[in-house]
């Protein structure tokens, strides 16, 4: 993957030192503009290559769409419920986030709401701040025995069922995406939620805020739920619905909820805040100095190593990068947006609307994905004003209306991997073939035609659809010479009956491809 480069980034929250820190540190520019609106946000984005923000920015559409230079926006936290990664997506700029800066804070304070429901710590302290003594007001319950019921088996959801374990708790749990064995090893059984929510004495939720988790704890939830059961929210405001949860209260179905996220925050309804049987926080999930530091830091550390190309941590939108920080992968890379710019050119301008990429041999297993996306950014290039990238072209693709599959195959007796992509454009096909030979980005095959010399996917190339014959060659040459460009190279495939393909490398563009009609039936010129 080229370099990402970075020269200076806008911090628009209050974060850790350290954050500033390690980025001035490693060469970027950091300047803190804190409580901005977003009017003064919008004005000051089109400045800097970067924004971090932790969760107080809302970093709208809008704002993206003034940032003319924005290419990384970085939450120092987990989630980003705050920023519109749709939007981000479009515009080709990364979205990342700390997904383990705040585990442990987030995990403890969890811990504390069971603990604290089971023996109403907070009702009982306020209490005795109004010189009551009520012993049997405040009488509670043991976790030891008890079942705790963790919906969301992430980093989080890990570290409260170790913790939970310690009090003697039997913990289960429900994860569509971590295999059964792997919690079965930290001791959480999975089930169903339909399994799950029959069995529960506590639950908490440990879920990111999407269409399939928003109102998971419901009234249809609740009423299968024990009586007298507990739940705790630490996730994000909205997994569970706050009516039905204020219905279960009321009817004593549910026995106490433990709240630290809100739908709206801060709350406007205070009517769950002021149950007594809520015990509510101000979304403190993140907030220790432990915490803030760790965020503060690991952000800073992923933009570097990012620039550097290290690596890429935390991406939520650009996941195909991941893979891309090795010499090797950049160089599939050039070959897949070389080969998307070769057929682009030589489609004859013709609109694309499909798109099929295969790979082809063991060692590109896992690069199907970023071979694709680098395909479709030679392809998309030229009709996106060159603003397609890894991190959007899928998304300006389907928006063009262009279909675009992707396959992998076994290698077919070559030890070399090998790359096609087939379009179809203007009701017609046209194919090429690629690899990577010693490190040097490659074209075997074009449009049917196999080179008999692969060509080297770099410079000045002209591409031509001829008539095979002895006479192609000296009178493409005295072509060129009359336009005043010298030819370097030439390939050709073998000769066979209608059009072929051929390559020549040249010292430059060549001014009209008109010129060249005498020779080719069709001309087509790259720069790589």
């Amino acid at each position: 993957m080229a370099p990402i480069v970075i020269k200076s980034i806008l911090i628009s929250e209050s974060v850790d030192p350290c954050c500033k820190k390690v980025l001035e540190e490693n060469g970027i520019q950091v300047t803190e503009k804190l409580n901005l609106t977003k009017e003064d946000l919008i004005s000051e984005i089109k400045n800097y290559d970067g924004l971090v923000v932790r969760s107080s920015t809302k970093v709208t559409a809008d704002i993206i769409n003034a940032a003319s230079n924005l290419k990384i926006i970085g939450r120092a936290g987990t989630g980003v419920d705050n920023v519109d990664v749709d939007a981000a997506t479009k515009h080709g700029v990364i979205v990342m986030n700390t997904p383990s800066g705040n585990t442990i804070s987030a995990a403890e304070l969890t811990c504390i709401l069971i603990t604290s429901l089971s023996r109403h710590v907070p009702q009982a302290a306020m209490s005795m701040k109004a010189g009551k003594w009520d012993r049997k007001k405040f009488m509670g319950a043991e976790l030891f025995g008890k079942t705790l019921g963790i919906v969301g088996l992430g980093r989080i959801g890990k570290e409260v069922a170790s913790r939970m374990q310690s009090f003697g708790m039997k913990t289960i749990g429900y994860d569509p995406i971590t295999p059964r064995e792997v919690t079965a090893g930290w001791g959480v059984e999975q089930m169903t939620l339909e399994e799950l929510w029959p069995q529960c004495d506590f639950i908490t939720v440990h879920t990111p805020l999407m269409p399939s988790t928003t109102g998971l704890l419901n009234d249809a939830s609740f009423a299968k739920c024990k009586k007298g059961v507990r739940v705790v929210n630490c996730a994000r405001g909205g997994i569970i619905d706050e009516d039905s949860l204020l219905r279960a209260l009321e009817s004593g179905q549910c026995a106490g909820a433990g709240l630290d996220v809100f739908v709206e925050e801060p709350p406007k309804n205070r009517a769950l805040v002021d149950h007594p049987n809520v015990i509510s926080c101000p979304h403190l999930g993140a907030s220790t100095s432990e915490a803030q530091a760790r965020c503060g830091q690991d952000i800073a550390l992923q933009i570097v190593d990012m620039v550097k190309g290290k690596g890429l941590v935390g991406a939520v939108n650009a996941q195909v990068l991941a893979s891309t920080f090795c010499q090797e992968s950049q160089q599939w890379i050039t070959l897949g947006e070389a080969m998307g710019a070769v057929l682009q050119s030589c489609a004859s301008s013709k609109p694309c609307s499909q798109v099929h990429i295969t790979t082809q041999g063991d060692c590109l297993k896992k690069s199907t994905g970023y071979i694709t996306s680098a395909a479709m950014v030679g392809l998309l290039k030229p009709t996106t004003g060159g603003s397609a990238n890894l991190v959007n072209v899928l998304t300006l693709a389907k928006q063009s209306g262009v279909a675009v599959t992707q396959t992998h195959s076994q290698s077919e007796g070559s030890c070399h991997g090998v790359c096609e992509v087939e379009i179809q454009a203007g009701g017609a096909s046209l194919k090429a073939r690629g690899s990577v030979l010693g490190g040097v980005p490659v074209l075997l095959e074009l449009g049917g035609s196999v080179f008999r010399q692969p060509v080297a996917l770099a410079g000045h190339l002209l591409f031509l659809l001829v008539s095979p014959g002895p006479e192609v060659l000296p009178s493409l040459a005295g072509l060129l010479a009359t336009a005043g460009v010298e030819m370097e190279s030439f390939s050709a495939p073998p000769a066979r009956a209608g059009g072929v393909w051929c390559c020549a490398g040249v010292s430059s563009s060549v001014p009209d491809l008109g010129a060249l009609k005498p020779v080719a039936k069709q001309a087509a010129q790259i720069n790589i």
